[in-house]
């Protein structure tokens, strides 16, 4: 898209776009990462992918609106998933749910819900196993984060199936979601499909196992932790206990075990992307970007296990410039992928063979 974009707090001039204007402010507005990641897509592969993630979008908002009621929730992502499935009551669903929204959700997020009957209307004019992919992912996901509403979560989860569990929830199933449409867009990339569906739930949990590492602090101002206590069991620290001014060797020695088992999930994210075709640059490259930016994150996670809010772990600008030049040069080769992979990595590998990921069968 062209020239300036209309502000996004605008429903007048969103409505006056093309359905990928349309799509493409909204992601700017709710993801500059998948704003910059997604257009590397093929024009056949974009705007399925674009409505995909707008659609998790909407039940991301649902389920962090911090006015809505656990029983709304439960019917709002109800009544989503039958619109998704259907096509039907679409702005019914809108002119419910906008109204109750708080100043806490971002103005974009007001946005996507006023319009979510036009993101829908693009959603049906996809192709029937598009559409089924998509609304698989927005039944998994609607379904299974509510669970998780339910459930306190100041002392983090139980054990590390939990996290697996809520991973797959919130981003495995958008992995096997992408490795569908993928399958779907070319005969080449199906000839895998089995083995990248497979690959695709664990892609999808490094990468949400790296922004809860990330967002660890954050998180906890809310009263909420995500990690396994499990893990912190076997080192002698309980996430009860977790405060920012957490100065805890056991805390840093559970962390590092973590990181060492997201690094394994990456490292099948990387296995995922060398199976897809080495001339699909652009899909490559979608995967590659959040694979690079992963891994620069959990290096410096590592690097400052100490750390007390997600701005002293982010990455820069020029980190992520970096990554994106060094995905371009070396996307054609999986020789190349694996030592550039491997020299970025090699400080997050875990010796605790026990925590490597394993296949998810889904829910």
């Amino acid at each position: 898209m062209n020239g300036p974009q209309p502000p996004i707090d605008n429903p007048q001039l969103l409505a006056q776009l093309s359905d990928t204007e349309l799509q493409a402010v909204l992601l700017e507005g709710v993801s500059r990462t998948f704003a910059l990641t997604i257009p590397q897509l093929p024009p056949a592969l974009y705007p399925a992918v674009a409505n995909a993630y707008l659609l998790c979008r909407i039940v991301d908002t649902i389920e962090d609106e911090v006015s809505l009621t656990a029983e709304q929730k439960k019917y709002f992502c109800r009544m989503f998933i039958d619109i998704v499935k259907t096509g039907q009551h679409a702005q019914a669903f809108a002119d419910q749910l906008a109204p109750l929204l708080s100043q806490q959700t971002i103005p974009a997020e007001h946005s996507l819900i006023r319009l979510s009957a036009r993101v829908i209307a693009i959603t049906r004019s996809l192709d029937a196993a598009q559409i089924e992919a998509l609304a698989c992912c927005v039944e998994t996901m609607a379904n299974g984060m509510p669970v998780y509403q339910a459930l306190d979560l100041h002392a983090g989860l139980k054990t590390m199936k939990d996290m697996d569990d809520y991973c797959y929830y919130v981003a495995g199933c958008v992995g096997e979601m992408l490795a569908k449409l993928f399958c779907h867009y070319s005969e080449e990339i199906a000839q895998h499909r089995e083995e990248l569906l497979r690959l695709s739930v664990s892609f999808g949990q490094g990468l949400q196992m790296t922004n809860i590492l990330k967002d660890i602090w954050d998180d906890a101002k809310r009263g909420v932790c995500w990690l396994p206590q499990d893990i912190f069991t076997e080192t002698g620290f309980n996430l009860a206990e977790l405060t920012p001014a957490t100065d805890d060797e056991r805390f840093r020695l559970g962390l590092t075990h973590l990181i060492g088992i997201a690094h394994g999930h990456l490292q099948n994210a990387l296995t995922y992307t060398q199976l897809l075709p080495s001339h699909e640059t652009g899909i490559r490259n979608f995967c590659l970007w959040a694979l690079g930016m992963a891994v620069l994150t959990l290096k410096k996670i590592k690097q400052n296990l100490s750390f007390n809010e997600s701005g002293q772990v982010k990455i820069s600008r020029n980190s992520v410039k970096t990554t994106i030049v060094a995905c371009k040069l070396t996307a054609r080769s999986n020789i190349l992928l694996s030592l550039l992979f491997n020299l970025s990595s090699r400080d997050l590998k875990t010796p605790d063979w026990r925590y490597l990921p394993q296949s998810h069968t889904g829910q």
